[in-house]
């Protein structure tokens, strides 16, 4: 279906004469037209950082946005703003199927499409700008279609990961197997995996469809009722989180896992907790992905996905992890993850107060570094008599020793499970 899409995108140049490219209406990158000439004449800014990277980035989406793409049902013309970015005018022709909307085909206003007719209320379309709208229309079918198939998969997908009896998850790995067969051809035995973005912005009720990157098969948000995730600051904090399936060609590579993981990080859904924002105080979150380890049977997902989750919170919480972690690279985070959520231990309660926090961060230090003074002082960039002097202050305010193994080992997991 991809290439259908670049036949489309290539009819639309050919018709207008002019570089074309196609996005969703999340402003991914389907597919582009080529460029003739000097890169300086026909490109800028803005579509040079969408080729490249496949995506828009959140300002300039809204820039665009707001000259009400969103709703428009015939082509606009939006003129340059080089403060923005946007060298060359624009005119975007909205993808619709059935009155919705799924993306935009955008063409460089190089200079020979200024006398172009658009059309409106009173006035018909150039004949060629009507060609294009009917191949854009013939791509707004497409990415109807690929949404309906993306929805069922993710649907089917969402049952499998969150059946809670064996009963109802083995119909579910049958169903996702039925599914993945009838709409990718899929062969049993393909090795799989699965990725968590966390948070992810559920809010939106339309799903666009999945972007085009090697292996990504379905994905589907799960809310934070559904997602798994503890709640370890109160009510109501439980983030949601969403799920990709992604076919590895081995067990042995997770390459595309982390091609995937890394294109959802840049969505503008991804990284965000709406919810918790609008409270007073709320900082907004940063992203971060895991990935599980891969397995050969459906059956085995939901095992993978608790490890993708896990991964996911690691990589929030520590920043060597962030913002891409593999379950297996967790080290002790694979067990402190897989604990329920509790209130801080007695003894560490205390230095977990925001007035301590430079005590926190300086005994963490030090511990992570084997309890080696010297290497800890130049990695926090402090005399080594400051560094005594805090570890005495933390050793009084928790009554820890940390010359003493078990309660160096209580205070470094505590302080690990916190920031979880």
């Amino acid at each position: 279906m991809r290439s259908d899409y670049q036949q489309l995108v290539d009819e639309i140049s050919a018709a207008l004469g002019a570089p074309a490219t196609l996005e969703d209406r999340d402003f991914g990158l389907i597919a582009f037209g080529a460029h003739e000439g000097e890169d300086d004449e026909v490109m800028d800014p803005v579509r040079t950082r969408s080729i490249l990277q496949r995506r828009s980035s959140a300002a300039v989406r809204a820039w665009f946005e707001a000259f009400g793409i969103a709703r428009a049902t015939s082509p606009l013309r939006i003129p340059p703003d080089p403060a923005a970015g946007v060298f060359k005018g624009r005119i975007c022709l909205p993808v619709r199927h059935r009155g919705v909307v799924h993306g935009y085909v955008w063409l460089l206003d190089d200079g020979h499409l200024t006398d172009l007719e658009l059309g409106g209320r009173d006035t018909p379309p150039d004949p060629r700008m009507a060609q294009a709208m009917e191949s854009a229309a013939r791509i707004g079918a497409l990415l109807a279609e690929e949404s309906r198939a993306g929805s069922e998969l993710a649907e089917v997908l969402r049952e499998l990961l969150t059946s809670r009896t064996d009963g109802k998850a083995a119909a579910a790995a049958g169903a996702l197997r039925d599914a993945l067969r009838d709409t990718l051809r899929f062969s049993p035995g393909t090795p799989l995996t699965l990725v968590a973005v966390l948070p992810w912005d559920t809010t939106a009720s339309d799903a666009a469809p999945l972007p085009a990157l090697p292996g990504l098969l379905a994905a589907c948000p799960l809310p934070a009722a559904d997602a798994g995730t503890p709640d370890r600051s109160g009510p109501g904090t439980a983030e949601p989180v969403l799920a990709a399936l992604v076919r590895l060609r081995q067990t042995t590579s997770l390459a595309p896992a982390h091609t995937a993981a890394d294109h959802l990080l840049r969505s503008p859904r991804a990284g965000s907790a709406p919810a918790a924002a609008g409270r007073a105080g709320a900082r907004p979150t940063r992203g971060a992905a895991g990935i599980g380890v891969p397995t050969r049977e459906l059956a085995e997902l939901p095992d993978s996905w608790r490890q993708a989750l896990d991964a996911a919170r690691a990589a929030r919480a520590e920043p060597r992890l962030s913002p891409v972690a593999e379950w297996t690279d967790l080290g002790a985070y694979r067990l402190l993850t897989a604990l329920p959520a509790a209130a801080p231990d007695p003894a560490v309660g205390p230095l977990l107060a925001p007035a301590h926090a430079e005590l926190a961060r300086t005994v963490e230090a030090f511990l992570d570094c084997a309890g080696q003074a010297g290497r800890t002082a130049q990695q926090l960039g402090i005399h080594r008599q400051t560094l005594y002097y805090r570890l005495g202050r933390v050793e009084k305010l928790t009554g820890l020793d940390l010359d003493e193994g078990a309660d160096r080992l209580l205070l470094h997991m505590a302080l690990k499970a916190a920031r979880l």
